[in-house]
């Protein structure tokens, strides 16, 4: 099994169990929240693995030309950005729509700089990820 598809396993997994642990201690009264909060928990952790191979595509050095990395970024930029209009533009709680605004803010500046030719920084994408889960994790 390769790395990433473990990495992705672990983090999907490890998301999953925080809602579910959550979930578990909280009186359950209203199933639109609980299905909110599964729902963010999901795509938090597609997008989680969005970034991972985000991070794998743009640090393929050597491994493949300059063109094909930087064109692997734009696309896993793409992927997550798809992901992300799954939780924008939803009324999810103030958290929530500002973690998805910060981590399309990273995502776009990570954008530029691929078009631009240049080596995007990942680690705000990276980070505004794990806020991200961490908030949906928190319902």
């Amino acid at each position: 099994m390769s790395r990433t598809r473990t990495s992705r396993r672990r983090t999907v997994l490890a998301t999953t169990t925080a809602v579910a642990v959550l979930l578990g201690g909280a009186a359950l009264t209203a199933c639109a929240g609980v299905h909110r909060a599964l729902d963010c928990a999901r795509t938090a952790a597609s997008i989680a693995g969005d970034v991972q191979d985000l991070q794998n595509s743009a640090t393929n050095v050597g491994q493949v030309s300059d063109a094909s990395r930087r064109k692997n970024t734009v696309n896993s930029l793409d992927k997550v950005e798809r992901d992300l209009k799954k939780l924008g533009g939803k009324d999810r709680g103030k958290d929530v729509n500002k973690a998805v605004d910060d981590l399309d803010t990273a995502v776009h500046n990570a954008r530029t700089a691929a078009d631009q030719g240049k080596t995007p920084d990942l680690a705000p994408v990276g980070s505004a990820a794990s806020h991200l889960t961490g908030v949906c994790a928190k319902g």
